[in-house]
């Protein structure tokens, strides 16, 4: 069974973008149920099918497999939930493991998080100075409530 282990921040200022690496990230929801999420998405020209079931702590079942470019962008553009989530992902290593930062784009322009995956949720890992408030527990900062209730729509912003 895949799992994955995550943690997610608020990045602050931009001195995360020394040396950054960006994807152009396009992905829908064909389910954003609470217990299980179906993800389509595409990174660069590689499409990807995810499902994640419910998290208990930093922890949640995941499984990813491959798709097929032109399927990912017949159910982008077709199946899946509105708005698509748009982003580009930069990947950055700072304290020997690898961070991931969320520059959203469209309805979420403005929304900047950080992340990193762990091999178990009690694993010490150093926060990079740019790494502000964990917003890992915090359900509206999930991409699929990020399609309910855009960054855009937020009363009160971070």
């Amino acid at each position: 069974m895949g799992i994955e282990i995550e943690r997610r921040f608020l990045a602050q200022g931009d001195l995360w973008r020394t040396g950054a690496v960006g994807v152009v990230y396009r992905q829908g929801f064909l389910s954003t149920v609470k217990e299980r999420v179906v993800r389509v998405r595409l990174a660069g020209n590689v499409g990807s099918l995810t499902i994640k079931g419910l998290a208990r702590g930093f922890t949640r079942a995941e499984f990813n497999y491959p798709l097929p470019t032109a399927d990912a962008v017949e159910m982008l553009d077709t199946l899946c939930e509105r708005p698509l989530i748009e982003k580009i992902r930069h990947t950055i290593t700072f304290g020997g493991v690898t961070w991931e930062v969320d520059e959203f784009l469209g309805e979420n322009a403005g929304l900047v998080i950080a992340e990193v995956e762990l091999a178990e949720e009690n694993q010490d890992f150093a926060l990079p100075p740019w790494v502000g408030r964990e917003v890992s527990g915090e359900s509206r900062y999930f991409n699929a409530n990020l399609v309910r209730m855009p960054f855009s729509r937020w009363e009160s912003r971070p």
